[in-house]
């Protein structure tokens, strides 16, 4: 119904009301994406007065959002009602504040990384990667993959907080995470890939209510729901590679069968 309203022209009072309709939920999908920048300026100012504790309940909020935008805007056919703006882009903006600029700001004015310049070294890099990321046009794969480290720095913060990691192991993770992010590893999309996509969507489901009732319990959390916190990324991390690697291997095992199919001529090469 959204592309007949689309490709022509509206003409009679009822089919103008409901292009008008549908042009205000749309924009109220715009908006609410658009939410995730004031989320960032106010978890940037939680940073600042040094209330941790608001800052990733902020945080929270945020990832619930961008967890769902992308629904209501397929739900309300957004990118054909609105076709002249650029919604992708505008989820990319608020991310990159919400996932890899504020979370970093925050664990730099916590005193989580190193004095002086090693400390500026060690928040650049995530933010050089995360900018990498989000300007790549593969960062998300056409079968709903994160390809290479997905930017997750606000969740890498929320462990470094709750576990209270030392500033050199804080130092080590960001190292790593940030070189993850040009490894071709393709990292579950919990909300769209299909593989495993129930089980994903209700351990990640169980993974925002642990991190809801940690921040309510701190600082000191139930010890089962700290395991959670440990489970639930052994079993992301676990499944992302053993589908990377399914993928390799079922595409190296197809250009094998492709070219014991060709003839004998064509696969040792011809010089004309």
């Amino acid at each position: 119904m959204a592309d007949e309203i689309h490709t022509s022209i509206p003409t009679t009072l009822e089919q103008r009301i409901r292009l008008l309709w549908s042009q205000i939920r749309a924009f109220a999908v715009h908006f609410y994406t658009a939410s995730g920048a004031v989320l960032a300026f106010l978890i940037v100012l939680a940073a600042i007065r040094g209330d941790i504790i608001q800052a990733l309940w902020i945080m929270l909020v945020a990832m619930i959002i961008d967890a769902t935008d992308g629904w209501l805007a397929r739900r309300f056919h957004v990118s054909e009602v609105l076709p002249w703006f650029d919604g992708r882009r505008l989820d990319d903006i608020v991310d990159y504040l919400t996932y890899a600029f504020a979370p970093m700001l925050l664990l730099w004015s916590s005193g989580y990384l190193p004095a002086g310049l090693s400390g500026l070294i060690l928040t650049a890099l995530p933010l050089l990667a995360s900018g990498y990321q989000f300007c790549r046009t593969d960062a998300k794969t056409s079968d709903y993959f994160f390809l290479g480290f997905p930017s997750y720095w606000n969740v890498v913060a929320f462990y470094i907080f709750v576990f209270k990691i030392p500033s050199l192991t804080v130092g080590v993770i960001l190292l790593i995470c940030s070189l993850l992010a040009f490894v071709p590893i393709r990292y579950l999309y919990p909300s769209r890939t299909i593989q495993f996509r129930l089980l994903t969507l209700l351990l990640t489901g169980l993974w925002l209510l642990s991190y809801a009732l940690i921040l309510q319990q701190m600082p000191t959390p139930q010890r089962l729901l700290l395991d959670y916190l440990l489970v639930y990324p052994l079993y992301y991390v676990g499944i992302s590679l053993y589908l990377t690697f399914q993928s390799y291997y079922l595409a190296h095992k197809t250009e094998r069968t492709r070219m014991s199919d060709l003839p004998e001529k064509h696969r040792e090469g011809s010089v004309y």
